[in-house]
């Protein structure tokens, strides 16, 4: 992955789950890890609008490729 998500956003993610440190690696792990989940979401979301005959993806379409993807 080309880890576009910058790695403060993650530190706060991590200790706002309750850890007292985070390590750049964990920050960059999860970045990664997101990033990845993102694609996937944003895959299924551009086919979920292109069925519905849209060039534009919309919130809606995220919603629910973001519960087919994350409930697998």
């Amino acid at each position: 992955m080309s880890n576009e998500i910058k790695t403060a956003p993650m530190h706060k993610l991590i200790k706002r789950a309750g850890a007292e440190r985070v390590s750049e690696e964990s920050a960059n792990a999860l970045g990664d890890a997101l990033e990845e989940i993102g694609v996937r979401i944003a895959a299924e979301a551009i086919d979920y609008a292109h069925h519905a005959g849209r060039k534009t993806v919309k919130a809606r379409d995220i919603e629910i490729a973001a519960k087919k993807v994350l409930d697998r």
